[in-house]
This record gives structure tokens, C-alpha cells and sequence, in this order.
């Protein structure tokens, strides 16, 4: 079955050069190509929603990571949502609403790997993206699992009104926690106290974070939520009390930096508070995220969770300028791309 209009194109944004510092237009190649029907066994997507994540400079690199490195000439990753309006596969039709892997394209066809359906009925597609998506599920483990925070505990969260962070500061204060987060401006830290149920909030444009940091949690951090690295993170090792623990999500003040990211200087900490710090990667819970997304779903339906998304709408060939807006600090929430 299929909805596909004869001559319809597709419009990629493909990677065309690794970037050093801030990627800038010349990363971006603009690309179309006609939509065919899909082959046996395969569906076609009208991609209607793209995720826009930090992780995504890391991808630019051609270095060993978690994934590999997206080649030059190919289809930029992206995790995205959409329509299915061409189908030859028996658990995908026409109409359904799925998210997945599609990239930062127009349509995608997909053989169903991955690929998750979705109800917009019950919440929109950005947030299927986001609180629904990878983002609460990074937020979740990482709290749950890798931070194992506690009720009574003190959470410290940078980059808080970012998409992970502002997950996670809300799910620490619905288990019991006093919550703490650092972000960049006023605006942001007003929304984390008054709108999200934040403790305190630290402006780290205006303030020194380690006094910030002593004045909002004197007793000291049991859990660090590290969505930032460098001098943050330098400065919340200082407050930790004794075995806490840090969990390193990603290090955005480091991504366009150029050489070698800058690491903590303050590591002793760990030692004399018998703490630790643990990275994680969210693909590592894939067979629990079924459990997350049910309690997390029943959050957001009583009000105690809320997903807060920054929905951009444009064209695919304004993905390049909007990824910009992560790492100039300009959204709050999940940032995505909606298709005009």
C-alpha cells in the first residue's frame, strides 16, 4: 500500500567535511534524490521530526567512539519521527506514526530495525523525541542505574535546562531528592526553580560555580549529573561528600574546543570521598527501555513530569543552523526540527 505521489524527491543533508571548531556550512552538503517504492519486506517514512543532540558533533569526528564516525557523502545520523506512506512490510502500514534512525532527510525507508511505532494521540511526536524517546531514557539510567540516586540525596545537574538535564533534575525531585542544576542565564535558572521544581539553580554566566555550588548544597553532592565537563565539572568534584557519584553523560563545553578535551583537575576528590565517576552509554539498557517509558508515560499523565521541547519548524536544510543552537546555549529542553 502506498501513499507516495509519482515524483516525489527527497532532500538530505548529507556530511560533507569534518569540521574543526563550531561545524559551519561548509560540513553540510544539500542532496536529492526521487522517492522510489519500498522493496519487499520495507516501508517508506515521511520524515515529519528530527532530534537535534550533542552528541551529534561527536559523530563529525573520524575517531573511535560508541558509534562510528558518520562517512563524508553520507546521510547525517539523526534519530527522527514520522509518518509511514508507502509499506511491503507486514508490521508497518501506511499511516502509522514510528520513530527511529531515519536521518536528516525528507523520507527514509527502513527495513523495520529499531524502528519504534509511536502514538501521537496520547503525545506529540516531539515528545515521543524527547521525555518518550532517548532523552528520557538517558535521564532515567543515568539517574537510576549509573548515579543510583536515593531518596534524601542531594543532585547536582549541569547543563540542567538542556534536554538531559531538565529530565533528570524533575525524575531525582519525584524520587525524594533536593536537586540542584547549573545553566547559563537567568531566563533558564528562573525556569528550573519556578516551572520544573528545581531546589536552586546556579547561573554559571553570572556567578562562580564552586561558591555557587557551597551555598546551594552545603553539605555536599551525593550524585553529579555531569552533562558539561571541563570547568564545571572541575568545580563539582570539589563538593562531593563521601561515596557519591558522578555520572558522566557528555562534556558540550568540550566538543568544538579543538585538541584534546581539558580533563578534571580535581579527580583526588574521588579518592578521599571514596566516590566514583562512570560514563555510560543509554543503548547499553535497550531491553529496559520499554520499563522506563511505561513509568515515565504515567509521570507525565499525573503531572509530575513534564517534557519541555524547543520545536524549531523550517525546512531539512536548516538542520546544520539549528544544531548550532545547542552549543551556543540558545534552547531549553529538547531541541528538534520540525519539517515544514
Amino acid at each position: 500500500m502506498s501513499d507516495l505521489a509519482a515524483g516525489t524527491v527527497n532532500h538530505q543533508v548529507r556530511l560533507a567535511a569534518r569540521p574543526s571548531g563550531l561545524p559551519g556550512p561548509e560540513v553540510w552538503e544539500h542532496t536529492e534524490e526521487p522517492v522510489g517504492e519500498p522493496g519487499e519486506g520495507r516501508f517508506v517514512v515521511r520524515v515529519t521530526h528530527i532530534s537535534l543532540d550533542p552528541a551529534m558533533r561527536g559523530w563529525m569526528n573520524d575517531v573511535r567512539s560508541y558509534v562510528p564516525p558518520v562517512g563524508i557523502g553520507e546521510v547525517f545520523r539523526a534519530l527522527a519521527g514520522g509518518e509511514v506512506v508507502a509499506s511491503r512490510h507486514p508490521d508497518f502500514a501506511v499511516g502509522d506514526h514510528v520513530t527511529g534512525q531515519f536521518g536528516a532527510q525528507e523520507y527514509a525507508e527502513s527495513d523495520g530495525s529499531g524502528v519504534q511505532k509511536v502514538d501521537v494521540g496520547a503525545a506529540p511526536m516531539a515528545t515521543h523525541l524527547a521525555v518518550l524517546g532517548m532523552t528520557g531514557m538517558t535521564a532515567y539510567f543515568g539517574l537510576f542505574d549509573v548515579g543510583a540516586m536515593a531518596e534524601g540525596e542531594t543532585v547536582l545537574v549541569s547543563g540542567a535546562a538542556g534536554a538531559v538535564g531538565s529530565v533528570v533534575g524533575q525524575l531525582a525531585r519525584i524520587k525524594g531528592g533536593r536537586v540542584v542544576g547549573i545553566a547559563g542565564g537567568a531566563e533558564k535558572c528562573r525556569f528550573l526553580v519556578e516551572e520544573l521544581g528545581f531546589d536552586a539553580a546556579i547561573d554559571y554566566k553570572a556567578e562562580d560555580v564552586r561558591k555557587g555550588i557551597r551555598a546551594a548544597a552545603p553539605d555536599g553532592v551525593d550524585v553529579y549529573f555531569d552533562n558539561v565537563g571541563g570547568e564545571i565539572l572541575d568545580a563539582a568534584l570539589t563538593r562531593l561528600r563521601r561515596g557519591a557519584r558522578v555520572v558522566l553523560c557528555g562534556a558540550i563545553s568540550q566538543y568544538n574546543a579543538g585538541g584534546r578535551p581539558v580533563g578534571p583537575a580535581n579527580y583526588m576528590s574521588l579518592l578521599v570521598n571514596r566516590a566514583r565517576m562512570e560514563g555510560y552509554v543509554v543503548f547499553d539498557y535497550a531491553d529496559r527501555y520499554g520499563e522506563a517509558a511505561a513509568e515515565m508515560a504515567g509521570w507525565l499523565r499525573d503531572g509530575r513530569l513534564r517534557s519541555q521541547e524547543d520545536v524549531v519548524s523550517g525546512a531539512v536544510t536548516d538542520f546544520g543552523d539549528t544544531l548550532l543552537r545547542l552549543f551556543r546555549g540558545d534552547n531549553t529542553g529538547k531541541l528538534v526540527l520540525q519539517i515544514a
